[in-house]
C-alpha cells in the first residue's frame, strides 16, 4: 500500500514539476490548463483536472494571473504598457497590450475618452490577489480615424446623432452649423471632433447624409459604412475606367495563344454580371482531352500604380450584400471590358491542362491567350444538362462533369475537408424588402467549376512555389490555412465520440480530415449534425493571404493561391502580375511589401465578410418582422451567457432567446457541455437541441430577433427536466465551467447581447 502512495505522490510530483517548466518557458504568453497537458503529454482526465487545479491554485497565491476565466499568464508585466483601447457601449471598457495581448479592464473616467481602436498607453494597477487588474489611460499616443453611424435628432438650437455603434454609449452632439443639411430621421455618418473631459458626449460633424432611415439603399450602405467599406466610387476613378477600350488588336492576339475556336462557356449565378472565369474543351489527337480555364485577364488593363490599381489595392475585394454588389473596380471594367461575355473576343490569362480519361494531369501550360465565349450558363442550365444529359454543349459538360468528378473523389481521398452547409438568400421585391426564403445549394454544376478553379489555383502556386531543378521559390502570394488549434481538435473528438462518432485528434491531415468528413457525413439529418459541424468548423483556422507558404490544411494542397477571380480579388491580380513577371525570367519582387498587400486584402476580405453577415442579418429581421408571434421549429445554434441562439429550421434565420425570459428556474451557463442547466430542476439546452420558439421582437435598428420557447400550438414550455445522461464535460474529462445567468422576472437588469 505505502509503495502505491509512494508511486502515486511520485506521479504528482512528475505532473507539477513538468507544469512549472512549461510556465517557465512561456515568458509573456497566455495559456489555459488544455494547451499546458497537450505541451506535456498529459492526456488522462484525471490529469487535466490536476493541472486545472494546479493552475487555479498558482493564481490564487499570486504566482500567476488569471488574465480570463481559465486563461493564465505568469505575472512579468511592467507597471507601464502600451496597447490598444477597446470601447463597448456597455461601458466594459478596456486595452488590449502590446507585448502579450491581454485584455485590461478600463474604468470610463480613466479611459481619457479614448475611442476604439485608439493606441495608448496605459498605467496597470499591481496584482492583488483575487482582484481583476485594472488600468488607466495616460496618453493616446494615436487616434484612430473613426466614424460613426446613427439618426439625426435635430433640435432648434442643437442636434445629435443617436448612434447605432456597439463602440460607444453616449450620443454625439452636433452642432447646427456642422449638419450638412442633415434632418430629424436621416442616417447620417459623423466623425467626432473633440471629446472635453468634463463633457458627457463628445462633439461631432457629419461627413455624409446617407439617406431617410428604413431605406433599404439607405441602410445598405450604413451597413457598409459601419464597417469602413466603401458605398459609392469616387467619380474620378469612373472617369479613368471609362477611357479604357477593349484593344483586342491584331497585335495584342499575335502575342498570344489565340483559342478563340475553342468551344468555350461560362457557368455562373443567374444574377452574375462579372463573368471572370470560363471553361474550354477540346479532343486531341491522342485522345486525351484538353482543358483550359481562362480568367480575365484584368491586370492587361489595370496597369500598377495607376488611379484604378491605388482603387482597386484600398478595396482589395468586392463586397456581396445580400442584394447587391458592391465591385472592387468600376463597372466599366467588371461588367463589360474584363467580363467573359458570350460572343465577345477577350483577353484571357489561361491554365491549359492536357488531362486522361481519369482526370489526370500529364501536362499544363500557363499562357496568356484570347478566347470567346459561346454560351453563357446559368448553374441551374448547366445542372439541366447534367441531369437530363440533353442541352447545348452537352458532350462538352457531361465531360467536364464527369473529369470534376474524379478530381474531387480524389482531393477527399488525399483529405480534403468538406464542409457543405446551405446558405441563405432573400428573394427581394422592387422597394428592397424580403418576401421569401430560400437556400443556395451546391449542385454538380457549381462542384464543376469549383474543382477545374481548385485545379487552376493549385498548379500557378505549385509552378511559382516548388520551380524546377531545385531552384529557389521567388516571392509569391499564397492563400494559406494553418493547421487546427490542437485544443479545439482534441475537444472536438472528445465530444463526437460522446455520440459514437470517431474524430482523429492527432496524426496526418489526411487521416484527420478524412475522419472528420466521416464524421460530417454521418452525422446529416441527426439532432446532433448542427452541434458537431459548428464545432467542427470552430476547430479550424482562418484562410488568410501570405508570403509565407504553410499548405492549406482544409483543401489538403502543399501549395495553394487565388487566381481565378481577378475581376472581384485583388490578391488575384497581385497573382496575375507576378506570373506575368516571372514567366518572362523577371526577378524576384520585395517581399516585406508583398507580405503588407496579402495583411491588407486579408483584413478587407474579413470586414467585406463581416458586412454580408450583417446585411442577411438585417433581412433576417426584416423579413421575420412581417411574422411576428407566429411559431416555427428551431435548433439552438448557441449557448451563451445571455441566452440562447436559436437557427429555424425552414429558413436558418438566427434569433436569441434571452436568459431574462427562461424565468421558470435560474440558469447556469456550462460553458464545456455548452449549454445552459438549470440549478433547481437540472432541465438542460444544449447546442444542438431542437426547440420550437415564437417570433417576439424584431428590431432593426439592433440587427436583433428575439424568440421565446413554446410548444407546438404556441403556448410557454416548461422545459424538459431529464438532464442528459452523459454530459460534453463528461466527455472532456473535467468538471464543468458554470456561471450564474439567470434573471427572474421581477429582476430588471438588462440581459447582455453581442
Amino acid at each position: 500500500m505505502a509503495a502505491k502512495k509512494s508511486s502515486k505522490s511520485s506521479a504528482v510530483k512528475d505532473l507539477h514539476s513538468a507544469v512549472l517548466s512549461y510556465i517557465s518557458q512561456q515568458k509573456n504568453a497566455t495559456f489555459n490548463y488544455k494547451q499546458v497537458a497537450y505541451a506535456i503529454g498529459a492526456d488522462s482526465s484525471a490529469s487535466h483536472r490536476a493541472i486545472a487545479m494546479l493552475l487555479a491554485e498558482l493564481a490564487f497565491d499570486g504566482d500567476l494571473i488569471e488574465v480570463a476565466p481559465g486563461k493564465y499568464k505568469a505575472p512579468q508585466r511592467n507597471n507601464v504598457a502600451t496597447g490598444t483601447f477597446v470601447r463597448r457601449s456597455n461601458g466594459k471598457n478596456s486595452v488590449v497590450t502590446d507585448d502579450d495581448g491581454e485584455s485590461i479592464f478600463v474604468a470610463e473616467r480613466k479611459s481619457m475618452h479614448a475611442l476604439n481602436g485608439d493606441k495608448v498607453r496605459v498605467i496597470v494597477s499591481a496584482a492583488r490577489r483575487g482582484v481583476e487588474p485594472e488600468a488607466e489611460v495616460i496618453e493616446i499616443i494615436e487616434q484612430n480615424e473613426q466614424t460613426f453611424i446613427g439618426t439625426l435628432k435635430v433640435d432648434r438650437h442643437y442636434a445629435y446623432l443617436l448612434t447605432d455603434s456597439k463602440f460607444l454609449a453616449t450620443d454625439i452632439f452636433i452642432p447646427r452649423n456642422k449638419l450638412k443639411g442633415g434632418r430629424t430621421g436621416q442616417k447620417a455618418i459623423v466623425k467626432i471632433t473633440s471629446w472635453p473631459d468634463d463633457a458627457k458626449n463628445p462633439v461631432g460633424e457629419v461627413i455624409d447624409i446617407l439617406g431617410e432611415t428604413g431605406d433599404n439603399t439607405t441602410e445598405m450602405h450604413a451597413i457598409l459604412a459601419e464597417f469602413g467599406l466603401p458605398y459609392r466610387y469616387p467619380e474620378n476613378v469612373n472617369a479613368a475606367a471609362e477611357l479604357i477600350d477593349a484593344g483586342i488588336t491584331p497585335e495584342v492576339i499575335a502575342m498570344r495563344e489565340d483559342m478563340r475556336e475553342v468551344v468555350t462557356f461560362t457557368i455562373d449565378p443567374k444574377d452574375a454580371k462579372d463573368f471572370d472565369d470560363a471553361l474550354s474543351l477540346r479532343i486531341l489527337p491522342s485522345g486525351n482531352y484538353e482543358v483550359g480555364v481562362h480568367i480575365a485577364d484584368v491586370t492587361h488593363y489595370v496597369q500598377p500604380d495607376s488611379l484604378l490599381d491605388k482603387e482597386a489595392q484600398k478595396r482589395a475585394t468586392s463586397v456581396y450584400l445580400v442584394d447587391r454588389v458592391v465591385p472592387m473596380l468600376p463597372e466599366h471594367l467588371s461588367n463589360g471590358i474584363c467580363s467573359l461575355r458570350p460572343d465577345e473576343e477577350k483577353l484571357t490569362f489561361s491554365c491549359v491542362f492536357e488531362m486522361n480519361d481519369k482526370a489526370q494531369v500529364l501536362k499544363s501550360r500557363i499562357v496568356r491567350t484570347v478566347t470567346k465565349s459561346n454560351r453563357r450558363f446559368t448553374y441551374d442550365e448547366a445542372q439541366q444538362v447534367i441531369e437530363t444529359g440533353n442541352g447545348d454543349y452537352a458532350e462538352e459538360i457531361l465531360t467536364l462533369d464527369r473529369l470534376a468528378k474524379m478530381l474531387r473523389a480524389n482531393r477527399f481521398a488525399n483529405g480534403s475537408v468538406e464542409f457543405d452547409r446551405a446558405e441563405v438568400r432573400f428573394d427581394i421585391d422592387d422597394t428592397g424588402h424580403p418576401i421569401g426564403v430560400y437556400f443556395k445549394e451546391s449542385k454538380d454544376a457549381n462542384k464543376l467549376i469549383e474543382e477545374f478553379m481548385l485545379l487552376a489555383n493549385r498548379t500557378v502556386a505549385t509552378a511559382i512555389g516548388k520551380p524546377a531543378n531545385n531552384k529557389k521559390p521567388k516571392a509569391f502570394v499564397y492563400r494559406i490555412h494553418d493547421m487546427p488549434d490542437p485544443g479545439k481538435l482534441a475537444d472536438l473528438s472528445k465530444i463526437a465520440r460522446t455520440f459514437g462518432f470517431k474524430v482523429r485528434d492527432h496524426g496526418t491531415s489526411r487521416d484527420v480530415n478524412r475522419s472528420i468528413n466521416r464524421m460530417l457525413s454521418d452525422v446529416k439529418g441527426r439532432g446532433e449534425e448542427n452541434f458537431l459541424s459548428t464545432l467542427a468548423i470552430r476547430s479550424m483556422a482562418k484562410a488568410i493571404y501570405s508570403t509565407t507558404n504553410v499548405g492549406h490544411y482544409g483543401l489538403a494542397f502543399d501549395y495553394y493561391t487565388h487566381f481565378t477571380s481577378p475581376i472581384r480579388r485583388y490578391p488575384d491580380m497581385m497573382v496575375h502580375r507576378l506570373l506575368e513577371r516571372y514567366l518572362s525570367g523577371g526577378r524576384s519582387v520585395n517581399l516585406g511589401k508583398l507580405e503588407e498587400q496579402c495583411k491588407h486584402s486579408s483584413a478587407m476580405e474579413q470586414l467585406a465578410a463581416n458586412a454580408e453577415r450583417a446585411s442577411i442579418k438585417y433581412k433576417q429581421v426584416e423579413y421575420m418582422g412581417d411574422h411576428m408571434g407566429e411559431v416555427y421549429d428551431g435548433v439552438i445554434s448557441g449557448v451563451t451567457e445571455w441566452g440562447l441562439y436559436v437557427e429555424l429550421t425552414d429558413s436558418l434565420c438566427e434569433g436569441l432567446v434571452p436568459v431574462r425570459d427562461l424565468a421558470d428556474d435560474y440558469y447556469d451557463f456550462d460553458e464545456a457541455n455548452y449549454c445552459l442547466v438549470g440549478r433547481r430542476r437540472g432541465a438542460r439546452y444544449r447546442l444542438g437541441d431542437k426547440v420550437t420558439v415564437k417570433v417576439a421582437r424584431a428590431s432593426l435598428e439592433k440587427k436583433q430577433l428575439d424568440f421565446v420557447l413554446v410548444d407546438r400550438q404556441g403556448n410557454p414550455v416548461q422545459p424538459d427536466n431529464a438532464p442528459r445522461e452523459v454530459s460534453v464535460a463528461q466527455a472532456l474529462g473535467g468538471k464543468s465551467d458554470k456561471k450564474h445567468v439567470n434573471r427572474s422576472r421581477k429582476q430588471k437588469t438588462r440581459s447582455r447581447r453581442h
